[in-house]
């Protein structure tokens, strides 16, 4: 009986060969193609011969004889958008978060890259099936972000995708922590037995600022309770406050004593690099219990107490807390009085602390009672000698 020798080609590479097959016939044809189906890749070329010992024989008594030849090329797939990470809408994003884009198979190299607004300083990157852009400082906090991928396709009415989600906010408990290493609050934090503080990048700030670490604070002695008073652990308070306008003096930043996205990459850096506040931590204190008096601890010692002036009772000092925003040496300070007259007087030693109200130095005939215009005045030498030890953020405390 005659044999068949067959060879079946899978693209340009031969996938599957024999020499068993004793009669030729469509069904054969089909097993044929089938088998290379089997082994892989489509079919591209089937060819069959008849001959004695499996040998390619002549073609009909002289020659080969071609039973079957076909092309099957598998069709191309469109590219298609597959997903984006973040999701759409998602809310409270982390902000070390890459954003990927998915497709159903490699982005071409010609093919657009996705657009992000706001505009972000980073790198697209393809990998795989993948589109990743990774930020060069992380995503912002608090901030709505949209991904736009450019539509996919040849056709000409191709429609973008856009997807939208906004990161997380940073941790107020992670600001306080940072503010208590770097010397900006009156306590200590120490990270939990066997936790990781955070290392020296700002990457890794950057995480624990939406997961802060365990740990515990400590008050430092020294200062008074109504200092004590002041504070809420994880919330925001009044020493937050005091504490930011210092850091944000100390790094070139107008002391608003609000931590804003430039006071936290500010801060990040900074805790990165341990950055420590050098002028230490300031608490005042203005009785108006007679005699007025204005007392000033510094790095949990009482160092200052003298005799001072507050507000007349046509122009109070407000009673409560403020921190020291502004900071002069010597100024003419101008205004109204109670008759409507003005004033405009050379003060020193200027440390303001609430709205046009200040710490200063003004010349009076005696002190320890009502007689300024809402100002603590103090006499020449102990207002110098009170200045450095009210540094910007300090926190003041006007008390009945």
């Amino acid at each position: 009986m005659p044999s068949v020798a067959y060879t079946v080609f899978a693209g340009n590479t031969q996938r599957y060969e024999g020499s068993t097959v004793s009669s030729v016939s469509r069904k054969t044809v089909a097993w044929v193609a089938g088998a290379a189906l089997a082994v892989g890749g489509c079919v591209t070329g089937i060819v069959l011969a008849t001959g004695s010992s499996g040998q390619p024989a002549p073609s009909q008594a002289g020659g080969s004889t071609a039973i079957a030849r076909a092309a099957a090329a598998k069709p191309a797939v469109p590219l298609q958008l597959v997903s984006v990470t973040p999701a759409s809408d998602a809310k409270d994003v982390i902000g070390t978060e890459d954003i990927t884009v998915t497709y159903n198979q490699p982005l071409p190299v010609t093919a657009p890259m996705p657009a992000i607004s706001p505009a972000l300083a980073g790198a697209w990157e393809r990998t795989g099936d993948t589109a990743v852009f990774t930020p060069a400082t992380g995503l912002p906090e608090d901030t709505s972000f949209k991904v736009t991928v450019p539509g996919l396709g040849a056709s000409a009415d191709r429609t973008a995708s856009t997807i939208s989600f906004k990161t997380a906010a940073y941790s107020t408990l992670r600001l306080q922590q940072i503010l208590s290493q770097l010397g900006y609050l009156p306590l200590t934090w120490t990270p939990t037995a066997g936790a990781a503080s955070p290392g020296a990048s700002v990457a890794a700030q950057l995480s624990a600022a939406y997961s802060p670490p365990a740990g515990a604070f400590g008050w430092k002695s020294g200062y008074p309770s109504s200092l004590h008073q002041q504070w809420a652990l994880g919330k925001a308070n009044t020493l937050d406050t005091g504490a930011v306008a210092g850091f944000e003096a100390d790094h070139g930043l107008t002391p608003a004593g609000i931590a804003s996205p430039a006071v936290w990459t500010a801060l990040l850096t900074a805790a990165a690099k341990d950055q420590q506040n050098t002028h230490g931590y300031s608490y005042a204190i203005a009785s108006e219990s007679l005699p007025e008096t204005l007392t000033i601890w510094h790095n949990g010692a009482r160092v200052f107490s003298s005799a001072a002036n507050t507000g007349i009772g046509a122009a109070p000092t407000a009673e409560g807390t403020y921190f020291v925003y502004e900071k002069l040496p010597f100024q003419i300070m101008s205004g109204t009085n109670p008759d409507g007259s003005h004033y405009a007087d050379p003060v020193q030693w200027v440390s303001y602390f609430d709205g046009g109200e200040a710490v200063h130095y003004f010349p009076r005939g005696s002190y320890g009672w009502p007689q300024s215009l809402g100002c603590v005045e103090l006499p020449y030498d102990a207002a110098k000698r009170a200045y450095p030890y009210l540094p910007y953020g300090t926190l003041v405390t006007v008390a009945g």
